[in-house]
């Protein structure tokens, strides 16, 4: 089965995000555990800057612990590797940065093919968090203000009907407030594909209103990297919201 298609499955997700420089070999490995026993869906791997040669290593070291499909979250053209499973091909839709949009993608495209890796088309919304963050630095790019659903609800229509697999809003790592409940509950009514929400989810409570408020995928990396051990409560969330 292709991980596009378990992006499609009809029950709520958990994806948890690994930055493969904020962790040591022996963090990777608790964490491919803790998310095996937990029941995880997915692991993204990938940051906005990669100061290491570590993406191979943490690739490996959470598929040799699990079997959870590892799916990178690249912050640019340079963190592509043939050993995950798919990659989430990222147009930056909320803003107007022609290399985010399509420019990285052209330089990267023929790397990509020749890898083989799957690729999940996918629009990515930088939603405001109430700070800078690393994404909208290192993209160059604005995110959409947090109180502008249909702003919102337009672009990831837009993306929709240009063809992409999967809408995902993020607040960005580190964000001090998560993507606004209304804004998600206006954007899931707007679009057909799956949504993803990330950024700023700290409590199982985050999680469990997000789901409700109309998220398919729920994505958490900070708080992880903080506790390892919250993945179970996390995971418990989205048992009792799937029952």
């Amino acid at each position: 089965m292709k991980v596009i298609d378990l992006f499609q499955k009809q029950k709520k997700q958990l994806a948890v995000l690994v930055d493969p420089d904020k962790q040591s070999d022996d963090e990777h490995q608790k964490i491919a555990r803790l998310g095996q026993d937990a029941g995880v869906d997915f692991f993204f791997v990938g940051g906005s800057l990669l100061t290491s040669d570590s993406l191979y290593h943490c690739i490996r070291i959470l598929k040799e612990n699990s079997n959870i499909p590892v799916v990178l979250f690249p912050g640019n053209t340079y963190q592509v590797s043939r050993n995950a499973d798919a990659m989430l091909f990222l147009s930056l839709i909320s803003g107007r940065n022609p290399d985010m949009l399509i420019g990285m993608h052209v330089i990267a495209a023929p790397y990509i093919k020749l890898s083989g890796i799957e690729t999940v088309p996918t629009g990515y919304m930088l939603i405001d968090s109430g700070k800078p963050t690393s994404v909208s630095y290192m993209s160059n790019s604005f995110p959409i203000p947090n109180d502008k659903k249909d702003i919102a609800a337009c672009t990831a229509m837009a993306g929709e009907m240009l063809g992409l697999r999967l809408i995902f809003m993020d607040a960005g790592s580190g964000a001090k407030i998560p993507v606004p409940l209304d804004m998600i509950r206006f954007v899931k009514d707007s679009i057909g594909v799956p949504l993803l929400v990330g950024g700023g989810l700290r409590t199982p409570e985050d999680v469990r209103q997000t789901l409700r408020a109309g998220a398919d995928i729920v994505v958490v990396g900070n708080r992880f990297e903080e506790n390892p051990e919250l993945i179970t409560q996390f995971a418990e969330v989205l048992k009792k919201e799937n029952r």
